[in-house]
């Protein structure tokens, strides 16, 4: 599978430029993963390239970001090292195709409602500013959205993709005060029963061992990777 192209479908800037086979992405300024360039192929003048980037994001008030996955220019990489951009953000990817045993009670609509944009939100919003965005890229594609509520607070919450044969789980987060007790697990059970199983994918910091513990159990493997470089 390309993941590249994946999370690029399910995790849609708002607004997106091509440049010379590149995509630029700019959502708000929200996530690296909506703002960022994706560079699958090969321009016919990277410098050219790089500098049409660079212009489009500090129009927009942010730093230029590329993300560096499987699939981008060979040499990429290499050259933006080289002109100063920082490497940030490993973040590994992780596949497979659980048996999705039973998942506690979850509940599991087509849109989110606000006590889900709100614990999504409080756990993995580090952006100050942005909600409004955030909830635009969230609804960018049709999405499955999971939650376990406790007295009408969603206290673990995730969303689902359907890609054909994959499933994107984007957005699993769980409040503090409920962690620990398997409610991420009966999200993504939750999650990928509505969606009719098949491969499951998603995306993980590489220094968040506890949630890829917690994706191992569920029959995850690392598959692949990404970093971004910034500058």
């Amino acid at each position: 599978m390309n993941y590249d192209l994946l999370v690029h479908a399910a995790w849609p800037a708002y607004e997106q430029r091509v440049h010379d086979g590149w995509v630029l992405r700019y959502a708000g300024g929200v996530t690296k993963r909506a703002n960022s360039v994706l560079a699958l192929d090969e321009p016919g003048d990277l410098d050219a390239a790089i500098e049409v980037a660079e212009k489009f994001y500090a129009e927009r008030g942010e730093r230029c970001v590329f993300s560096m996955g499987a699939g981008v220019v060979p040499g990429l990489d290499e050259e933006l090292a080289r002109r100063g951009y920082e490497l940030t953000d490993p973040t590994v990817i992780m596949a497979g195709a659980p048996s999705l045993p039973p998942a506690g009670e979850v509940r599991v609509e087509e849109r989110p409602w606000k006590a889900w944009l709100d614990t999504w939100w409080a756990v993995d919003g580090r952006y100050g500013t942005g909600y409004e965005a955030a909830e635009r890229i969230c609804t960018g594609v049709p999405a499955w959205y999971g939650a376990v509520e406790r007295d009408g607070v969603a206290v673990a919450v995730g969303r689902a993709v359907p890609q054909g044969e994959a499933v994107g789980i984007y957005c699993m987060a769980t409040r503090p005060e409920a962690r620990r007790q398997g409610l991420a697990r009966d999200v993504l059970r939750a999650l990928l029963r509505r969606c009719g199983g098949g491969t499951g994918y998603l995306v993980t910091t590489a220094g968040n061992t506890a949630a890829q513990a917690l994706y191992r159990a569920e029959g995850f493997d690392v598959v692949g990777g990404y970093h971004y470089r910034i500058r």
